[in-house]
C-alpha cells in the first residue's frame, strides 16, 4: 500500500494570533467593559423558578435557602441568570469547549489516575462549546463579588479581579507557543495552591493519602446487622423512606453505565458488587437535582464510592445552540475530558428511562480539596484568583485555538481592564438580584428552608 505524502499544514500560531487580533477591529476589546441589563423581562425570581421545573420539589426551599446565604452564594446558584445576561455582552467569535459555570468555587484539587493531585477546574454541569469571554467573564464576576463579601476595599476587589484576568492573558499566550501535544499535558501541581490547605488546617489534617476508600469507607458507612450501608446524614445523605424509582433502577443503570467505560476500566469495575445507595443533596445551584451515592464492594475490606448525578441541558444551549450529544450526561464528561488535565478513572453516563433522566458518574472524593474562599484575607484571595484564572486558560487552550485567543488579549491589559469594570457592574447587579431574591422569600413568594 502506497502513502501519500502530503505538505505539512501551513497554518501556523503567527497567522492565527494575527487573525485573532484583526477580531479588535469588529469588537474592541475595550467594548467588553459594557454591562446594560435589559429594562423588560429580566425578572430573576421568574428565572430561577422556570429552572426548578423537573428538580425534587422538596429540595427546592434547600436551594433557596442556600443562594440567599449571601450575593456570592447567590452567584454560584444563578448560573442561569448569568447565562442569560452574558449572552448579550460582546464577543470575538472564538469558541472552546466552556466550563460554562466558572466562578471561584468551581476549581479545586483532586487526584489523577497516576496519583498526582492537581489543580483544575472541577465542574462541568453546564459545559458546552461556548464563546471563551463567557467563562472568563463569570469568573471575574465572581472574584468581585467574593472581594466584597469578605468586606475588602473597591482597590483591592480590583486588583483580586486583575489577578484572575492577567493569570489567564498571560497563560493563555504562554500554551499559544507551546507544541499541541505539549499543551495538552500540561498540569497544574495542587502544592502550588497553598489556599487548598486552608480548611484542611482548621479541620486538623491535611487531605487523605491514597488508596481513598481507606479514608471515606468508616466515615461514610455504618453496620446494619450482618450487612454494611452508606450512614445516614439527614437531611444532606438518607435513604427514601417511600419507593423511588431512581433507587429502583440503579442495577440497571450501572450495567449501561458500566458500557460508556473503557474495556479496562470494566473490568475493573466487574469486580464490584453494589452494596448500597442513599440519596445526596449537593452544591448550591445543583440542589434539587437528582444526585445519590452508591457503596459497591469487591470483598470486606474492598469498597468503592460512586457518585451519579443528574445531567439536564446546559444553561449555555439557548444561546450557543443544542449539545450534539443525545446523553446530558456524555455531554458532561466528553466536556470534562476535553477540558481538564486529567479525569476520574470511572468517569461514565449513563440515563434512567423511567424518570427520563441522564446522569454522569464519578468517584466520590477522589482526594477532592476545595479552597474555603469565606475566610480568605487579600492576598490569599488575590493568589488564588491567579491561579484559577491559569486554570481557565490551561482548560481552554487544551482544545481551543489559544494563539487567535492569544492574539486577540495582546499584551497589554486593555481586555483585562475592560472585564474589571464588567465584573464590577455585574456584582452590582447581583447584589441588586440578591436583595430582589430576598424580597420574595420575606414576601412569601418563593419556599426557603436554611440546610
Amino acid at each position: 500500500m502506497k502513502i501519500a505524502v502530503r505538505k505539512p499544514p501551513t497554518h501556523s500560531v503567527e497567522a492565527s494570533k494575527s487573525a485573532g487580533k484583526r477580531l479588535r477591529e469588529k469588537v474592541p476589546r475595550a467594548s467588553h467593559a459594557a454591562w446594560h441589563p435589559r429594562r423588560k423581562g429580566r425578572d430573576v425570581v421568574a428565572m430561577l423558578e422556570a429552572s426548578n421545573r423537573g428538580r425534587v420539589a422538596s429540595l427546592i426551599p434547600v436551594r433557596y435557602g442556600r443562594m440567599l446565604h449571601s450575593p456570592f452564594a447567590f452567584l454560584r446558584g444563578a448560573a442561569v441568570i448569568m447565562a442569560s445576561d452574558l449572552a448579550r455582552t460582546p464577543v470575538s467569535g472564538l469558541r472552546v469547549q466552556a466550563c460554562g459555570d466558572a466562578h471561584l468555587m468551581n476549581f479545586g484539587a483532586f487526584a489523577t489516575p497516576e496519583r498526582h493531585v492537581v489543580f483544575d477546574v472541577n465542574d462541568f454541569d453546564e459545559t458546552l462549546p461556548a464563546p471563551w469571554e463567557w467563562d472568563v467573564k463569570r469568573l471575574a464576576a465572581s472574584v468581585t463579588v467574593a472581594a466584597r463579601h469578605l468586606s475588602l476595599s473597591k482597590t483591592r476587589s480590583s486588583q483580586a479581579t486583575l489577578a484572575a484576568l492577567s493569570a489567564y492573558r498571560e497563560s493563555m499566550q504562554r500554551y499559544a507557543g507551546m507544541p499541541a501535544l505539549e499543551r495538552w499535558y500540561q498540569r497544574i501541581d495542587a502544592t502550588e495552591v497553598v489556599e487548598l490547605a486552608l480548611r484542611d488546617k482548621r479541620r486538623g489534617g491535611e487531605a487523605p493519602a491514597h488508596p481513598v476508600t481507606e479514608h471515606l469507607f468508616p466515615k461514610l458507612t455504618e453496620q446494619a446487622g450482618v450487612a454494611v450501608r452508606i450512614k445516614e446524614q439527614p437531611p444532606l445523605v438518607f435513604h427514601p423512606a417511600r419507593r423511588d424509582r431512581i433507587i429502583d433502577h440503579v442495577r440497571q443503570f450501572l450495567v449501561s453505565y458500566r458500557k460508556t467505560l473503557p474495556d479496562d476500566r470494566r473490568v475493573l469495575m466487574e469486580r464490584y458488587s453494589l452494596v448500597d445507595v442513599a440519596v445526596k443533596v449537593v452544591g448550591v445551584g445543583s440542589v434539587g437535582t437528582r444526585c445519590a451515592v452508591a457503596l459497591l464492594m469487591a470483598d470486606e475490606r474492598d469498597s468503592l464510592f460512586l457518585q451519579f448525578k443528574e445531567a439536564r441541558a446546559s444553561v449555555l444551549e439557548p444561546y450557543a445552540r443544542r449539545s450534539r450529544y443525545p446523553n446530558h450526561g456524555q455531554r458532561v464528561v466528553e466536556g470534562q475530558r476535553l477540558m481538564q488535565s486529567a479525569s476520574d478513572i470511572f468517569l461514565g453516563w449513563s440515563r434512567i428511562k423511567s424518570v427520563q433522566a441522564d446522569f454522569y458518574i464519578r468517584q466520590l472524593r477522589d482526594r477532592k480539596t476545595s479552597a474555603d474562599v469565606d475566610a480568605m484575607d487579600f492576598a490569599q484571595l488575590f493568589d488564588y484568583a491567579q491561579h484559577c484564572g491559569q486554570a481557565l486558560a490551561r482548560a481552554h487552550a487544551k482544545a481551543g485555538d489559544a494563539a487567535a485567543i492569544s492574539g486577540y488579549l495582546g499584551r497589554s491589559e486593555a481586555f483585562d481592564i475592560a472585564v474589571s469594570r464588567f465584573a464590577a457592574a455585574y456584582a452590582d447587579q447581583t447584589e441588586a438580584d440578591f436583595q430582589t431574591l430576598e424580597g420574595a422569600a420575606r414576601a412569601g413568594k418563593i419556599p426557603v428552608e436554611d440546610i
